[in-house]
């Protein structure tokens, strides 16, 4: 047997310890996931049964090879549903959600965090803008140039600092946009009570045509 020479090893050593490395921080980042939907896997029909509708007609449909959850057109609402686990530490919501606008109509959308009363990013086409808000107070806006008939990635993250005081940031990036580097909007907010509850997608069809959501996913946070 031949000698294995010093920097071999070394090289050897150093080859292993990197393997392992990114297999833990795969893992990580795997465990992270606490939810994720593509739809795919569910038949067209009534939402998955760890969907929670709190009001409207949601169905999941198909299109060619893709299939998402459709809020329909009618009647014109305000509707959502809730998914995933309800949490109370830091964590971040995404989807991607379509729809068009007809005429001078335009719907508004968004995902949420913690129940009806958390935060939720809220695209809204009629303002050119995307919104952050606590329950139904507005904390903050941003420009945002929609498209209508493109799909739309949103994201929302909560994450808990010191005081008790929770730092919320959000983004949105059009289908074949790159995704932003940094936040779009963000704020900071003391909730009066525990935030706790399950994350959600909410649509209001006031163009008269349907809503569309696909890629929903559910991470948790590191606390800072």
């Amino acid at each position: 047997m031949f000698p294995i020479l010093p920097s071999l090893r070394f090289f050897a050593i150093s080859a292993l310890s990197a393997l392992i490395c990114s297999v833990c921080l795969f893992a990580s980042a795997a465990d992270s996931v606490l939810y994720q939907n593509d739809f795919e896997k569910v038949q067209p029909g009534k939402p998955p049964e760890d969907m929670a509708v709190l009001d409207g007609n949601f169905e999941v449909k198909a299109e060619s090879t893709n299939r998402f959850l459709e809020l329909p057109g009618a009647p014109l609402d305000n509707f959502s549903v809730q998914f995933g686990p309800a949490e109370t530490n830091s964590i971040s919501v995404s989807a991607t959600i379509r729809s068009t606008a007809k005429g001078r109509r335009f719907p508004s959308f968004g995902i949420g965090l913690y129940g009806v009363a958390g935060f939720k990013l809220q695209v809204s086409p009629a303002k050119k803008s995307v919104e952050l808000y606590k329950d139904q107070t507005l904390l903050a806006c941003a420009p945002f140039d929609w498209k209508s008939a493109d799909w739309t990635t949103l994201r929302l993250q909560a994450r808990q600092t010191a005081n008790e005081v929770w730092k919320v940031e959000g983004k949105a990036w059009s289908q074949g946009s790159p995704e932003p580097s940094a936040r779009m909007i963000s704020a900071e907010n003391k909730p009066d009570s525990l935030l706790s509850g399950r994350a959600s997608l909410f649509g209001s069809p006031f163009s008269g045509t349907p809503i569309q959501f696909d890629n929903l996913k559910v991470e948790s946070v590191e606390k800072r």
